[in-house]
């Protein structure tokens, strides 16, 4: 089965080659940077003037803030699926956070890219699969039950990878306080131990490749370790002349969190939860504007896409915040799912202004198809679309709905309208997103027939969604 759909891939990608010979497409570097439970107002450039997050608002507003982003679900590992293939989760039985894993018979970018001369690499927090076999690990890897869920990026076309299964704290990702202080607890998290704290090993580890666990530059804030593993690729990448596709996906602001003093006295006014919560933040912004320095230094900032998104809303009882938005993490509300989010290319894409046209993590794939004029690789379901016209301000109504399933909740999401289903057995609702984006007046009583139009293609949309996690999108039925 891998080798007929590997061989499928090269197949297609060499015929993309020779037919695209006459017009030699750009390919530009493409990194996909992700935070883990930023809500949509955890930014500066949504209008926070709390947090200071100065590199991102400064990329934001010289880029494209797009301001109606959607996240594919109200938790992280189904998310994460959609990034890199295009499609809703459940597809390939990703339904919620650490259940499921990414199925081998499924197309990612990397695997496209890689295909047409990229180098490809992933960082950060990984959660698609387990990581080792051989030792307890995170949440599931090294147990015998969850043998199966073993998945790691290089089986769909990373080269190169340095990622945790799941979370990690964010300063210090491999310890934590043997005693906690006052106003912190090992769930939410703790200032950042100081010399002569004793310590415990938090459960988990970094890895670089099968059993490759990594032992060393592991101490210190958790986004600048994650960087210092990106910048060298893409150094390598340049000597080499190659092209780059890049995942970043750090950990923060996920529990727990943990910040050190520097950061921490950045608001020092504040209580303790936020000194910890928004020093995170800065520390992980601080490495946004690295990345961004790295890139001018070498003189490929303007032949780089970069995409900014968080994978959900906020969790709960943190500071974190979905703004005026309705509910948070784990919800299908807009709270939950509407995340901070920006495209920046420098030349290429007209920077200083927000684009309010729906979006989705699922249109990451064909957006980027379309950058480089290629196609998908076969004709199985796709979720997301191109947003490329949408984001040089050629098109504002997007015409294929966004459909999202997060136990217990549905929705379906098109321009205007939103109808969603909270609790498996409680009633539609119905609100007009252009109207009400905070969703405060359920209009499903004035208007029956919108409601009913989009339950039926809700109602479509979800057998093809079960027909796919059947395995009818493969060569042959590929249930785990």
């Amino acid at each position: 089965m891998k080798d007929l759909k590997i061989n499928a891939v090269v197949l297609f990608m060499l015929v993309a080659m020779l037919t695209s010979c006459d017009a030699q497409v750009n390919q530009p570097n493409i990194i996909l940077i992700m935070t883990d439970d930023q809500g949509w107002f955890d930014a500066g450039f949504n209008g926070n003037e709390e947090i200071l997050t100065p590199w991102s608002d400064s990329l934001a507003k010289s880029g494209v803030i797009l301001s109606r982003f959607y996240s594919a679900s109200a938790v992280c590992s189904p998310t994460r699926a959609s990034v890199i293939t295009g499609r809703n989760p459940l597809r390939m039985h990703i339904p919620y956070a650490n259940d499921g894993h990414m199925l081998k018979d499924e197309v990612t970018i990397p695997e496209i890219l890689k295909g047409v001369g990229y180098s490809t690499g992933h960082f950060g927090k990984w959660h698609l699969g387990t990581l080792t076999k051989k030792e307890l690990d995170a949440n599931r890897g090294g147990k015998a039950k969850f043998e199966h869920e073993f998945s790691i990026p290089s089986e769909h076309g990373y080269d190169t990878y340095f990622c945790s299964e799941s979370k990690v704290p964010t300063y210090d990702p491999m310890i934590f306080p043997a005693k906690f202080g006052e106003g912190e607890s090992k769930h939410y998290g703790w200032r950042a131990v100081e010399n002569g704290d004793s310590t415990k090993a938090y459960g988990t580890a970094y890895w670089t490749g099968e059993d490759k666990k990594v032992k060393h530059n592991l101490e210190g804030d958790d986004s600048r370790i994650i960087m210092d593993r990106v910048l060298p690729f893409i150094e390598k990448s340049k000597e080499e002349q190659k092209p780059f596709f890049s995942t970043i996906w750090f950990h923060t602001p996920h529990l727990p969190v943990v910040s050190n003093k520097e950061h921490r006295d950045l608001y020092s006014k504040l209580d303790l939860q936020r000194q910890i919560y928004y020093g995170t933040i800065t520390a992980m912004d601080e490495q946004l504007g690295r990345l961004w320095t790295q890139l001018g230094e070498m003189g490929i900032q303007e032949e780089t896409i970069i995409f900014f998104c968080s994978d959900n809303g906020p969790e709960r009882k943190t500071p974190g915040s979905a703004g005026d938005f309705r509910e948070r993490k784990r919800s299908l509300y807009e709270g939950g799912v509407r995340v901070p989010a920006f495209a920046v290319w420098k030349g290429s894409i007209e920077g200083g202004r927000k684009v309010d046209f729906p979006m989705v993590t699922s249109d990451y794939l064909p957006t980027i198809l379309d950058l480089l004029n290629m196609k998908h690789p076969d004709n199985r379901p796709i979720d997301g679309v191109s947003v490329l016209d949408a984001l040089h301000g050629k098109t504002t109504e997007r015409t294929k709905p966004i459909g999202f399933i997060c136990r217990p909740s549905t929705s379906w999401v098109n321009n205007e309208y939103k109808l969603i289903k909270e609790k498996q057995n409680s009633e539609y609702e119905l609100y007009n997103l252009l109207d009400d984006p905070y969703e405060k007046k359920n209009i499903i009583g004035e208007f029956p027939e919108v409601a009913k139009a989009l339950e039926k293609e809700l109602d479509a949309w979800i057998k093809s969604v079960e027909d796919s996690k059947e395995g009818a999108d493969y060569e042959s039925s590929t249930r785990f």
